[in-house]
């Protein structure tokens, strides 16, 4: 029975550049979610057997241009059939982080820029931004390892549309490497407004495969059992 009624988190591409953006218009009932899940239950399968029900809030922070949190909804659906809810996470959001994609991205190649100059990238990094964004070096470490997680897992579709033949997997402090191999392919850096075509690239994955490019969401995650 936990099984049958397990969550599940769908990603949801959307054309607004920042997660404060995407609140605006949940709030103002801009966004048509029914149009993007279309009339297909993503649960059992049969139309039109989802309906919305309560959206639920949780919270979000964002470190670039400038630190952030708020809170934010996120749409929660249920199958009249199977009894089960599924959520739309915003894709600017990664499942069971409340730090968004942009601040993740955005703080790891901060940690580069330090590294290439010589000094020391973690310590370097979590002092730049604000202090009351709480960042460590070892939150920092946890999230190279989840987006380089997220790179080898969908390599095989990102090759696709990138040169990606000189990444080879690594392991330790090479892992920077890795990540920095994948940044240079996909044109990320600080000297450029990267924010927007970071946005434009996770919408993108997530429109192809219907996947979150990171994290793992509800339905994926390993359950302990009595």
């Amino acid at each position: 029975m936990r099984a049958r009624r397990r969550k599940i988190q769908l990603p949801y591409p959307n054309t607004h550049e920042t997660i404060w953006e995407y609140k605006e218009s949940f709030l103002s009932r801009q966004i048509d979610f029914f149009s993007f899940i279309g009339a297909a239950c993503p649960v059992c399968g049969k139309q039109d057997c989802y309906r919305e029900i309560t959206p639920y809030w949780r919270y979000a922070i964002d470190l670039f241009p400038e630190f952030k949190k708020e809170r934010v909804p996120v749409a929660r659906f249920l199958c009249d059939k199977r009894e089960r809810t599924f959520s739309i996470l915003p894709s600017q959001l990664m499942p069971y982080f409340q730090y968004t994609v942009n601040a993740v991205i955005g703080t790891l190649l901060l940690v580069l820029h330090y590294r290439q100059m010589g000094q020391k990238g973690l310590h370097g990094a979590s002092v730049a931004v604000d202090p009351d964004t709480l960042l460590t070096p070892w939150l920092i470490a946890c999230w190279l390892g989840a987006v380089v997680l997220g790179f080898r897992r969908a390599h095989g579709v990102l090759r696709q549309w990138y040169n990606l033949a000189d990444i080879r997997s690594s392991h330790g402090s090479a892992a920077w490497e890795e990540a920095s191999g994948y940044f240079l392919c996909f044109g990320w850096h600080l000297q450029i407004r990267w924010g927007p075509p970071l946005q434009s690239f996770v919408n993108r994955y997530s429109r192809s495969t219907r996947l979150f490019l990171f994290g793992t969401p509800s339905q994926y995650r390993v359950t302990a059992h009595p």
